[in-house]
């Protein structure tokens, strides 16, 4: 009776997956036929984290049986394979699940929230537009913290960001009656893919709705890094230094006496406009590094999440002596001979060797002890999984080098995108075939008792 009924149980889960993964295909095949008219690859670019994050999802849904089935006689060889075995088998389903829990208590309270959100995000976006935006370019036109800029570049440098916000924002107020529909449809995403997919379309949409931000700041990066270049190069031409680009190096060159005529005539003006040029560089720098900050906590977030063992974690709360730290003796008692005894972990080693001092004549030594061991904290079983994507993300040598970018206005301080903890290809085969995977894969659980039971 029992085997019957998991057989049943094995079908019902095999077809529910096979509709699942058609489901999935057809999608699949759907984009495909878009790409004739590029709209998967505008998709694509405009909505990259969520693309992404979607289709490692589905992944993951695809791929449960292959994992589940998965009984290497490597795993059956030793305990500590069979454990490694285990986590392995069941990281992928407790992933989803927590993501998934996640995201169904983000998505429900917003999908019933959509009204006042809309509302709220509406006022904080007139408030950065007015508060932050016009009112920092009208201050940059003026004297800016009691510097002397030139008017003239100044004011065309300013009317060309206000003429670009004021369009952007005129753009976005025409589009606002799509927001409630967005806002119910990244409630919906949270639901169904989980917080992970939710929080990579919130980075895109913050993107998206701040491009104005990008592109005064590609603007005026390209202007700023030009005079930069012309400065340091005209300031070259005096000192009679050349640069060789084949050789990477400076040398000497005897310049005639127009080229520093001209090279005079060129330093003063480009180096007297460069602090104007600085001041609208430094001020848009610093709004997209903002932005761009905040896109990075998010996706660091969303990384967290995915590389997370949450198999591990959810084991370790049930039983914190599966993850040990190390061994240690707890002495109980010790009995020496014609000296008396001494008890207590503690007090122990002195009192043993003052007897050891005092009675040389002793015949022999009894010592109790229990091996005791110490077990791992929540952060040190779940950190060795993030620690390589933290350092794989955010090294030193891309903080120094997006720093000295940013300096001389080199690059642009993007966000790195979400990190996964592995790489699924997308898996196509018949569906007859995968539902007969799915089925052996869950009526393998049945079959290896021994292995359910350590897990």
């Amino acid at each position: 009776m029992f085997s019957f009924t998991w057989q049943l149980f094995a079908v019902c889960v095999a077809s529910l997956s096979t509709a699942i993964y058609v489901v999935l295909q057809s999608s699949s095949i759907l984009f495909s036929c878009l790409s004739h008219i590029y709209i998967d690859v505008i998709l694509a670019k405009v909505f990259n984290s969520t693309v992404k994050n979607i289709q490692f999802r589905c992944c993951q849904l695809l791929y449960w049986p292959i994992f589940l089935q998965d009984q290497s006689l490597r795993s059956w060889s030793s305990v500590e394979f069979a454990e490694k075995a285990a986590l392995h088998k069941h990281s992928m389903w407790s992933n989803v699940l927590v993501d998934v829990l996640l995201g169904i208590v983000f998505g429900i309270p917003l999908w019933f929230m959509a009204e006042p959100t809309w509302l709220w995000v509406t006022n904080f976006a007139h408030d950065f537009t007015n508060v932050w935006l016009r009112s920092g370019c009208v201050w940059l036109m003026g004297n800016p913290a009691g510097f002397k800029l030139n008017t003239e570049l100044a004011g065309v440098l300013g009317m060309i960001s206000l003429n670009a916000i004021q369009i952007w924002s005129t753009l976005w107020v025409f589009m606002g009656f799509l927001f409630p529909y967005f806002t119910k449809g990244l409630a919906l995403c949270g639901i169904i893919f989980g917080l992970t997919s939710a929080a990579a379309l919130i980075v895109d949409i913050i993107s998206l709705v701040t491009m104005h931000v990008l592109a005064l700041h590609l603007f005026l990066s390209l202007l700023y890094s030009t005079q930069i270049q012309a400065v340091s190069a005209l300031w070259r031409l005096f000192r009679g230094i050349k640069g060789n680009p084949l050789r990477h190096r400076l040398d000497s060159y005897d310049f005639t006496v127009e080229q520093h005529v001209v090279g005079s005539l060129l330093f003063t003006p480009i180096l007297l406009l460069l602090p104007t040029t600085s001041a609208f560089y430094i001020f848009f720098t610093i709004l997209h590094t903002s932005v761009s900050f905040m896109c990075i906590v998010v996706e660091a977030a969303i990384s967290f999440i995915h590389a997370t063992t949450y198999a591990k974690v959810f084991l370790w709360l049930k039983t914190r002596k599966r993850f040990p730290s190390g061994v240690w003796f707890e002495v109980a008692s010790c009995q020496i001979s014609d000296t008396g005894a001494v008890n207590g972990s503690n007090s122990f080693p002195e009192e043993l060797h003052k007897a050891d001092n005092g009675s040389s004549s002793s015949k022999s030594t009894i010592l109790v002890s229990f091996l005791q061991s110490n077990n791992l904290n929540l952060g040190e079983v779940a950190w060795p999984e993030n620690r390589y994507l933290l350092y794989s993300s955010f090294s030193k040598s891309s903080i120094s080098s997006s720093a000295y970018g940013l300096l001389i206005g080199k690059s642009t301080l993007y966000a790195p995108g979400p990190s996964f903890p592995m790489k699924l290809p997308w898996i196509v085969i018949p569906w007859k075939e995968y539902w007969r995977l799915c089925r052996d894969s869950v009526y393998a659980c049945k079959e290896y008792p021994y292995s359910n039971s350590r897990e």
